[in-house]
């Protein structure tokens, strides 16, 4: 019986991650076909990239920024949506576009003794701002979520990392399993 549970452990750990990314690409795929109302499956995600492409376009023109500017004012000062649209906002421009926030990996030393470290993104070098100018803001991603949090720390317990950004954040969000 052990080994029949070792096999079917294996397979367990070899299927599920294969599993529930097809899952999920499955349902995203769906949600966007039942948002075009297409039949044929995939459809959606077909008529979706270029359709984004073509809004990117558009709204780099010098005359729709405009346009641009004023929806995203409009929906910075509506109640209950500005918190959802800012925090979505400024989450999809840390990963992407010209103003990439998690460009800076760093090492944290959290335990005074510098035995336990852990890795994050400075967010801001200074908070002088704030009355607090020998600390800065460290985001640290959580692993297996997209959540994290923020924490400020003296400035000589971050120690800047010379590793490309993308690979620090799959190795935390992976637990430390993949990356570099």
């Amino acid at each position: 019986m052990n080994t029949l549970s070792k096999y079917f452990f294996n397979g367990l750990l070899f299927l599920a991650p294969i599993v529930m990314t097809l899952y999920i690409l499955y349902f995203i795929v769906s949600a966007i076909d039942q948002i075009f109302g297409v039949k044929f499956p995939g459809l959606g995600i077909l008529i979706t990239i270029p359709l984004v492409t073509i809004i990117g376009f558009f709204v780099s023109t010098f005359l729709a920024r405009g346009a641009a500017k004023l929806i995203d004012k409009l929906f910075s000062r509506m109640p209950f949506i500005k918190m959802i649209y800012s925090a979505i906002k400024d989450l999809v421009s840390a990963f992407v576009g010209e103003k990439k926030r998690f460009d800076k990996p760093v090492l944290v030393t959290l335990s005074p003794d510098n035995t336990v470290q852990t890795f994050g993104f400075v967010t801001r070098e200074s908070l002088e701002t704030i009355g607090m100018a020998d600390k800065m803001a460290v985001y640290l991603p959580q692993s297996y979520n997209f959540a994290g949090n923020v924490i400020v720390v003296p400035k000589e317990q971050v120690t800047p990392l010379e590793l490309e950004s993308g690979k620090v954040m799959t190795f935390i969000v992976s637990g430390g399993v993949s990356g570099f």
